[in-house]
């Protein structure tokens, strides 16, 4: 493991909550310490070495997109990018300080709200075999990375082991009601115009996006990340050539890596060349200083 890599994060006296796949969350009484590691995982299984700089790159990325947003929805955010870690902390604020956000105590939404605007990943595949994604019937004539008339909403289920899994919004509205599912529907599309339209004019294009929305005092807040190149395809706009896979910022060139290997997709995951974990990097620096116009 590099120096400037971090895999693994305890704070001694401070309850860990949890340990995701990416984010390690922390207690800290009236709100919760969320810390972005360098892990990384494709087909929804941890790889054993991380990219360095990952965990800074998606929680600055967060900050700028839940100020972009936050007329459009309130969020989780407790303290700015800018603002002191609380006193707590403060004793591991040079380890952690850039990947680390102050937020609620949300009770997270049971589903992942995807908004597509192009057909890729498992959309593609279920468009091929049955003109749908996620029931959802698009136009015949369609290809792999075609633009879609308009982005759709397609839910999918949370899972803390193995893989998430494509619903149709029935199915979403019989995990967290009408009334909820309604409104993560209509947030979630309005966010993804938003930042689909910022992109753009940076010559990025978000192919799709997933969104995390939480209940904070009654109310439906966006929680996790926003629009990071974990949580969406980021394709460079004057290389998009619709007919076959686009090159990207994210992690997708991490998956188009490991297509190459004999590798059932099931932990344990393979250890990334020297090499592709560089280059994921340099992608994951150049999509934040690319969209946000900000130094890294």
């Amino acid at each position: 493991m590099s120096n400037n890599t971090l895999l693994q994060l305890d704070l001694p006296g401070i309850p860990k909550v949890r340990s995701g796949k990416v984010r390690e969350m922390f207690d800290l009484g009236d709100s919760l310490l969320m810390v972005a590691s360098d892990r990384i995982s494709a087909y929804d299984v941890v790889l054993p070495n991380g990219i360095p700089l990952k965990g800074e790159v998606l929680t600055m990325f967060s900050h700028f997109w839940f100020e972009r947003v936050a007329d459009l929805v309130p969020n989780h955010l407790l303290a700015k990018a800018d603002e002191p870690l609380p006193q707590a902390v403060q004793s591991h604020a040079e380890q952690i300080g850039r990947r680390a956000m102050v937020v609620k105590k949300a009770q997270p939404l049971a589903i992942e709200c995807v908004v597509r605007g192009y057909l890729a990943g498992s959309g593609w595949k279920e468009y091929q075999k049955q003109g749908t994604v996620c029931g959802i019937s698009l136009p015949d004539g369609l290809d792999n990375s075609s633009k879609l008339p308009e982005p759709i909403f397609t839910p999918a289920t949370k899972a803390e082991e193995g893989h998430d899994e494509n619903i149709s919004f029935e199915e979403a509205i019989n995990i967290v009601g009408k009334d909820i599912a309604e409104q993560a529907r209509e947030l979630s599309i309005k966010i993804y115009n938003r930042g689909r339209d910022h992109a753009a004019e940076k010559g990025i294009i978000i192919a799709d996006t997933k969104f995390e929305f939480g209940i904070f005092e009654g109310e439906l807040i966006l929680i996790d990340e926003v629009l990071t190149p974990d949580s969406s395809r980021f394709w460079p706009a004057d290389l998009y050539a619709p007919g076959k896979s686009q090159p990207s910022f994210d992690k997708q060139f991490v998956r188009d890596y490991l297509e190459t290997l004999d590798w059932d997709k099931n932990p344990p995951g393979p250890e990334l060349p020297e090499d592709i974990v560089q280059k994921t990097s340099e992608k994951y620096i150049e999509a934040y200083t690319r969209v946000t116009g900000l130094d890294f």
